[in-house]
């Protein structure tokens, strides 16, 4: 996935460091985001919870949640975030470890960013998997770029 960001690349790395800001680009729109853990570090590990807003909808982990925990394995400040993630659920085909990787690079006005995901579980589609991307990059987007200028971070 790409997406085109009109912030500089120490805004937008900044945003996918942070567990608030993770809270609020990292989830599909439908859902809700809560960090129970997050230890941006190579070697910290993080849990997240979605929880799908229609009661109509099947989480992986309960009836309504995707739950996913995991590791950072690669961190280089304003270039290159690497995690291993994978959901907690008893259904071997929602298990094993998934690899993401963001990079980041200039791009005149801004940042592109580009996300690898690897390993997907057999049981989700590619198709579902890349929309629900698209939406958090998006709000990654707007997030990092209604901060632009200011001091604080996101």
């Amino acid at each position: 996935m790409t997406q085109f960001i009109h912030a500089p690349r120490e805004r937008v790395y900044g945003a996918l460091i942070d567990a608030n800001a993770i809270a609020i680009w990292k989830v599909p729109t439908g859902m809700t985001c809560h960090v129970h853990a997050f230890d941006a570090r190579v070697g910290g590990k993080f849990r997240v919870s979605l929880t799908y807003d229609a009661p109509t909808a099947v989480g992986k982990t309960t009836a309504h949640t995707d739950t996913y925990n995991g590791r950072f394995v690669e961190l280089v400040p304003n270039e290159r975030v690497v995690e291993i993630d994978e959901f907690e659920t008893t259904d071997p085909a929602l298990r094993g470890e998934m690899k993401v990787t963001m990079e980041l690079a200039d791009k005149a006005g801004g940042t592109e960013v580009v996300g690898t995901h690897e390993g997907l579980p057999a049981a989700v589609s590619l198709e579902d998997n890349e929309a629900g991307w698209q939406m958090a990059l998006r709000k990654l987007a707007l997030l990092v770029q209604c901060h632009e200028g200011s001091k604080s971070d996101p």
